[in-house]
């Protein structure tokens, strides 16, 4: 096993904390997280599902069970939230835009591609009615919007409020971000904006 998320594809360690019988603490797993997706259509890419809760306030129990089996899903559940680590290599690929309808229905979320829409920055341009925290782990990599860029080291941190986006690595080495996303509703007057502008909100 190991701490370091870039040593190994998709091998991250997760521990898991819990409560023993008389209310202790202990840990209740250390493994390596085991919900690994990975991208016939993006060579090198993965995503690694670590936790996800299904509720607000999230139920706490002394021996939680994991939540991330199932079919891949990149939102949260309803007033839930999920965190993952997500691999990205060096940009090398051209989608088409079949290949790009493949993509995001894998993830569960068709209706997130902004490619289906119309011309895109970038063929992975998609929004999400969710915050979305992002913590570049190593590398690094350019946010893409719809007309501005920047480009985020090691360090730094994004905080993602339902904007149309897509991450490009043009660099020359992989970047590996931890993405914590909650989710959320845009509010009236953000919903009709986005509406008029033809973007569906």
């Amino acid at each position: 096993m190991t701490a370091n998320p870039t040593a190994a594809r998709g091998r991250v360690r997760r521990v898991v904390t819990g409560h023993d019988e008389t209310g202790k603490a202990i840990v209740i797993s250390d493994d390596v997280a085991p919900f690994l997706h990975e991208s016939t259509a993006r060579p090198g890419f993965w995503s690694n599902d670590i936790w996800r809760t299904t509720e607000s306030p999230a139920r706490i129990s002394a021996r939680p069970e994991d939540p991330t089996p199932g079919p891949r899903r990149q939102l949260p559940h309803r007033n839930g939230s999920v965190i993952r680590v997500n691999h990205f290599p060096p940009d090398r690929q051209n989608l088409d835009p079949a290949t790009i309808a493949r993509e995001f229905e894998a993830l569960g979320n068709r209706a997130a591609s902004a490619a289906a829409r119309g011309p895109v920055r970038h063929a992975m341009m998609h929004r999400t009615e969710t915050i979305d925290y992002a913590v570049v782990l190593s590398g690094k990599i350019v946010m893409v919007l719809d007309d501005t860029e920047v480009e985020l080291n090691a360090g730094d941190i994004v905080v993602q409020c339902g904007t149309n986006h897509a991450w490009s690595n043009r660099s020359d080495q992989p970047c590996t971000i931890v993405f914590i996303l909650l989710d959320g509703a845009f509010d009236a007057d953000l919903r009709a904006l986005l509406e008029g502008s033809g973007t569906p909100a």
